[in-house]
């Protein structure tokens, strides 16, 4: 069956980020017809006249709704677009000109009913951007499970760059309330839903992921504390590797005090772990500040994932309460339209 494209983006108080994402859509050399939907969840400061001046140009929707978080404004969209299968962005993303033509060939060549892409950051990017996108998507920091490599297992989407037809949307219902993890905890209901999930590794986009250092911590922080809470709810996806931040952090610690203790063993070998990931980041980029930056970056985010765990774990064990309960600030309340 022939696909009919609807790109979904929920945006919150960002009418720039979506000019320069509506732009790029401009710029795709695809010329089968597609729509655009953009979801306002909420916002104060609204993106409605950057939508309008693209109406022209582009078949596009805007809807404004209330803030119930960026998995409810997907469904909410999704619920509202013409297509059969839809393209889930997040605002803070740019689109190459080859990207619906490589996720076309993908479908055409082996249909899946949801997919995920890889991320990357362009040259236009600040430094602390490509830092944190290096920490984001490098073998050394996350085994490339956001798509840096071909997956043994299988590929869980995120839904800055995701897409699901329209057929498991139905069967699924979409997004839960969860916030962030609304993207694994869909993957998870799209396979007990029989359906199957596969890893577009051309099908990229750049990410700018417009966040500072403290609000950086916060994400991973709350990665971090989702993973749990996901691994209760659905209990065959655990997987040993979840525990690797908070090992490291652990082991971090256990060798700061070894080192007060005269044992400095421990702390040598996570110098050289970070030396690799300066060289890594430093070749990879070309710039020797990217790499200092990415070595930050990456202890930002081994750490905030690895406390955020572990926080969650011990809550879960001992909090003997529902996780929206335990953790209010993870849940958004869904809108029923």
């Amino acid at each position: 069956m022939e696909q009919y494209f609807s790109f979904i983006i929920p945006v919150y108080n960002r009418p720039q980020e979506i000019k320069e994402l509506l732009d790029s859509i401009l710029r795709l050399n695809y010329q089968t017809p597609f729509e655009v939907v953009i979801v306002e969840d909420g916002s104060g400061i609204a993106s409605y006249d950057v939508v309008e001046s693209f109406k022209k140009q582009l078949d596009i929707s805007y809807f404004r709704k209330e803030n119930t978080g960026p998995g409810d404004s997907r469904n909410f969209g999704m619920k509202r677009a013409k297509g059969n299968y839809f393209i889930i962005l997040d605002s803070d993303c740019l689109l190459p000109e080859n990207y619906l033509k490589e996720v076309e060939k993908e479908l055409s060549t082996k249909y899946v009913d949801c997919f995920g892409g890889p991320d990357a950051a362009h040259e236009s990017f600040t430094l602390t951007q490509k830092a944190i996108n290096y920490s984001m998507t490098s073998f050394f920091t996350t085994g490339g499970i956001r798509g840096g490599k071909a997956q043994l297992d299988k590929f869980q989407p995120r839904s800055f760059n995701m897409g699901i037809s329209k057929k498991a949307f139905e069967a699924t219902g979409g997004f839960g309330n969860i916030h962030p993890g609304e993207d694994p905890d869909l993957t998870f209901r799209i396979w007990d839903s029989g359906f199957e999930t596969r890893l577009f590794s051309k099908a990229y986009v750049y990410h700018k992921r417009r966040v500072n250092w403290n609000k950086f911590f916060t994400q991973v922080h709350k990665f971090g504390k989702v993973r749990p809470i996901l691994n209760t709810w659905h209990p065959g996806t655990r997987r040993i590797t979840y525990w690797l931040p908070t090992v490291f952090f652990l082991v971090f610690c256990l060798g700061l005090i070894l080192l007060l203790l005269g044992n400095s063993f421990l702390i040598w070998a996570y110098i050289l772990y970070f030396l690799a990931v300066l060289l890594h980041a430093t070749t990879q980029n070309k710039s020797v500040l990217i790499g200092v930056l990415a070595v930050f970056a990456t202890m930002v985010q081994l750490f905030g994932y690895g406390i955020g765990f572990l926080t969650s774990t011990v809550y879960l064990m001992v909090g003997n309460k529902p996780a929206e309960q335990l953790f209010p600030e993870l849940f958004f309340t869904k809108n029923q339209s």
